[in-house]
């Protein structure tokens, strides 16, 4: 009996020190997680609760209330900076110049077509502006207040958040293409703080859009001489 019962233990031993079978296939097990002292024993981490990717994290988008609150604020932005003065055409009102509130940050009038700038004598001036104080000329070239509205073809509609900004940031159209020209007062809208220029773009792209093809502006290296 007692030769019996080591037999039985002996082979209990041996049983614990032998690897586990491998499934058919030859695919190792999965891993279980080893319980706790004085719990079951744990199962398997089932597939459904791996970690997800971090590809599949998304950015909640930012509440109504938020974004209210930055188109408001651009649109404080846009009044206190001047944005109508240019980019708002003027047309003759009962006080005089006003704006053309239909074609509000329009930019120039793709109707106007602009002449030559005439030659200013020697003097202290050295700029002119059209009726519609949306076109200028003066020792930087000819330029044109662009269109500002969120016009995918013609406007910003199809400028990102961060084309925006860079644009604003560097002086350059699209952040990247030609100077922007004056009496554009980019170095002061550089000064902005990123949650202002955001702003300042939520705005923009909240208005209605007008389709008005705005010239291109002449640098004044590439005006050809009269």
């Amino acid at each position: 009996m007692e030769f019996r019962q080591a037999m039985l233990v002996g082979a209990g031993v041996i049983a614990l020190c032998m690897p586990a079978a491998r499934p058919a296939g030859g695919a190792d097990p999965k891993p279980e997680i080893t319980p706790a002292l004085g719990h079951a024993t744990a199962s398997p981490v089932p597939d459904d609760l791996a970690l997800p990717s971090p590809a599949a994290v998304v950015t909640p988008a930012p509440p109504a209330a938020a974004v209210d609150a930055m188109i408001e604020r651009g649109a404080y932005l846009a009044r206190i900076g001047g944005c109508n003065d240019c980019h708002t055409p003027l047309v003759p009102g009962t006080a005089g110049p006003e704006p053309d509130m239909d074609r509000m940050l329009s930019g120039h009038p793709e109707s106007l077509a602009m002449p030559s700038p005439p030659a200013l004598p020697d003097g202290p001036w050295n700029s002119l502006a059209s009726a519609t104080n949306t076109a200028f000329a003066g020792p930087w070239g000819v330029s044109y207040a662009s269109n500002l509205t969120p016009d995918k073809d013609t406007g910003i509609g199809s400028w990102s958040e961060k084309t925006f900004v860079d644009a604003m940031r560097s002086g350059r159209h699209r952040g990247d293409g030609r100077p922007i020209l004056p009496p554009m007062p980019w170095r002061n809208v550089a000064r902005l703080t990123d949650d202002d220029l955001r702003s300042l773009h939520r705005y923009l792209t909240s208005i209605p859009p007008v389709r008005n093809r705005v010239p291109d502006s002449v640098p004044a290296a590439s005006r050809v001489p009269r």
